[in-house]
């Protein structure tokens, strides 16, 4: 995973790859030497940028309209000529993927030639149609929104908080989702959003009801004394002398250090919506859903990163789309991951591996990777039973600040007694100017200035088929 050329050669090796390019396409005149944005360069923004480049979203500007993209005209073309942007990290070596973001070679041409001519609007007759979306919501209009039951107020200066907030949204009898979308309400703050069902069969680990206050205390310090975590105000942290697994495949216990993280238990498809920064929302086929069974209740985990300064308010929400074909295959979710590593202090390039192997025929319908801000790079690998490996997903790459959901064109065939290996590298030196503190050893946890290694996957059993009921209207 070592980088091969600096980054300074391998701008000057694009920018010379643009450079002639742009002239041959010049010369078969599949580029006009003046591009205008009316004609040429609006439809190009539309298809690829649009999503999150319109009013409401997080990005900085619209490119829905020439007065909202001009004044970004240099600086759209220098991350359109490096492809920082659109953001896609996946190695197009593996894969091919539905929610492929990249511009061809031919439309990045075209932008930086649009810039470099001047960035002209041309005629406004010449404007494509303005593409239709759902103010607030990218999954379209959904069939009921459900918000966190109460504004949450964050204070103004501390650590990380996870909150959590459950909600019942009175469904009387199943129900099948075709979208789900995690919608923030205050982005500055939000720095992930977690829904999960929570069945009604569903029971608390710990009985508590029948000991005091005091005693329940007690209870708390004796099991954290005794656990590899500890609590930190409003998050959960992992002990500095904690057992160290960094080859979970190679361990018996998997690189877990014997407890399920808080949401994480994914086995039984219990997660319904996710929002991460970049994150794409869950889009699933016709027929292709997930289940929230009668009398289930809808629990928010937030995650609330206190970065703006001063006392702000939240109160997000969940849009989602009911099925409107028959319900055939259910979606379940599962997060592979190592919660035992350590990464030592300055170390650039450290190596952490997860593995799980499925007691079934499955079809994986999409990869999300997560990482925090010592992320480097991160890799699906399949091991068949016959002896045969691919690699499913690499991401070379890997940018927090973009947690894409990369999803098949074709859900992938996976057989019974396959080893899917995930395999996650970090960057812990100076190098990384994304690094909190590269003096520090870091272990897993919940805050962004520790870290997580979890391959998130969507998936379909083969020999499981949604209950025969009329899907809702």
């Amino acid at each position: 995973m070592k980088r091969s050329i600096t980054i300074l050669s391998l701008t000057a090796v694009m920018i010379a790859g643009i450079f002639f390019a742009q002239q041959t396409s010049n010369a078969n005149g599949t580029i006009p030497k003046q591009p205008t944005f009316a004609k040429d360069i609006a439809p190009i923004f539309y298809k690829s940028c649009a999503e999150c480049h319109r009013p409401g979203e997080g990005a900085p500007f619209s490119v829905l309209s020439y007065k909202d993209v001009r004044p970004w005209a240099k600086s759209i073309k220098e991350k359109v000529a490096l492809k920082t942007m659109p953001p896609w990290h996946a190695d197009p070596h593996f894969g091919e993927w539905a929610n492929d973001r990249r511009m061809t070679q031919t439309e990045i041409d075209m932008v930086v030639t649009w810039v470099n001519s001047g960035a002209k609007e041309g005629d406004p007759k010449d404007m494509p149609p303005t593409p239709k979306f759902t103010n607030g919501w990218t999954i379209g209009t959904p069939d009921l929104v459900i918000p966190m039951p109460e504004t949450f107020t964050l204070e103004a200066s501390g650590p990380d908080e996870y909150q959590y907030f459950t909600v019942d949204p009175g469904f009387k009898e199943d129900v099948y989702v075709q979208s789900a979308e995690a919608r923030p309400d205050n982005r500055k703050i939000v720095h992930h959003i977690i829904a999960f069902i929570q069945p009604p069969s569903s029971k608390p680990k710990y009985d508590l009801s029948k000991y005091s206050k005091e005693e329940i205390e007690k209870l708390r310090a004796q099991m954290e004394k005794n656990s590899p975590t500890y609590r930190e105000g409003f998050l959960i942290r992992t002990k500095m002398d904690a057992p160290v697994t960094d080859d979970g495949c190679a361990s018996p216990a998997g690189g877990k250090l014997g407890r399920v993280d808080r949401g994480q238990d994914m086995e039984n498809g219990q997660l319904l919506a996710g929002y991460a920064p970049g994150m794409n929302q869950a889009i699933w086929e016709p027929g292709t859903v997930k289940k929230v069974p009668a009398g289930s209740k809808i629990v928010f985990q937030m995650h609330y990163s206190k970065v703006a300064g001063s006392v702000q308010k939240d109160c997000s929400s969940i849009g989602l789309i009911f099925a409107k074909t028959e319900p055939k295959k259910l979606v379940r979710t599962f997060g592979i991951s190592n919660n035992a590593f350590l990464i030592p202090a300055g170390a650039n390039n450290h190596r952490v591996t997860a593995c799980w192997t499925t007691k079934e025929d499955i079809h994986i319908v999409n990869f999300m990777p997560h990482m925090h801000l010592r992320g480097k790079a991160v890799e699906y690998k399949a091991f068949y039973p016959d002896g045969k490996t691919e690699i499913l997903l690499n991401v070379p790459e890997y940018d927090f600040s973009w947690q894409t959901a990369y999803y098949f064109k074709q859900a992938k065939s996976i057989p019974k007694g396959t080893k899917i290996m995930v395999t996650g590298y970090f960057d812990n030196s100076t190098k990384n100017k994304f690094n909190p503190d590269p003096a520090k050893q870091v272990r897993y946890g919940e805050p962004t200035y520790d870290e997580m290694m979890i391959g998130w996957m969507d998936y379909t059993t083969d020999n499981e088929r949604a209950k025969n009921t009329t899907a809702m209207k």
